[in-house]
């Protein structure tokens, strides 16, 4: 594995998909996007409208994306596959719905067992986090020394995300394949400069 890992961009969650066309194109036209991933949070027209919007511009540009959880909406709309915000649970029911040349992805929060449990059942990567302080998931960061063990032992791609800065970068980009960036940079008035600061 590389010290340089991949940058894979996050959606905002909930937006709408007349303003996120313009905003997308620029951000992965500017920057070397390896994966992008539909955040939920809209309605199912909304969603689908985001799916065909951001297939357009990623798979233009070679980029796959996958959508949070909508097994169904990545069939309707053509998308490459979906990340799984709950763990491994779902994992082979993904598989078997969408097929081996799928992408199935699972957030594992901190949990080595879940990450493995996921692996196991047919995930493509295992993403982990949050990184930073946050109130998301379960509260507990997962930790440097879980990427550095999983990089070493496991074959499977790994993600870093959640309430990432440039410290936490630099240092976790040794141990993991793809940094997932999103609400680090959408609350902030110019998205763009904002991942240039964060991934330089």
């Amino acid at each position: 594995m590389s010290d340089q890992p991949q940058l894979y961009l996050m959606t905002p969650a909930g937006a709408q998909a007349s303003a996120l066309g313009p905003l997308l194109a620029e951000v992965m036209d500017r920057f070397p996007v390896a994966c992008l991933r539909i955040r939920g949070g809209a309605e199912e027209d909304e969603l689908g409208r985001i799916a065909d919007l951001t297939r357009e511009i990623a798979h233009a540009r070679d980029v796959a994306v996958v959508i949070d959880d909508h097994v169904k909406l990545a069939q309707r709309h053509g998308l490459d596959g979906v990340h799984l915000t709950d763990g491994s649970r779902g994992v082979r029911l993904a598989r078997t719905e969408l097929g081996a040349d799928a992408i199935v992805g699972a957030f594992c929060g901190a949990s080595r067992h879940d990450g493995m449990s996921a692996g196991e059942a047919g995930a493509d990567y295992v993403s982990f986090g949050p990184i930073g302080d946050s109130a998301l998931g379960r509260g507990e960061p997962a930790p440097q020394d879980l990427f550095q063990w999983w990089s070493e032992m496991i074959e499977i791609p790994v993600v870093a995300e959640g309430a990432l800065t440039r410290d936490l970068i630099t240092r976790i980009s040794p141990a993991c394949d793809f940094i997932a960036i999103g609400p680090e940079i959408w609350s902030e008035d110019d998205p763009i400069a904002a991942l240039a600061a964060l991934w330089g």
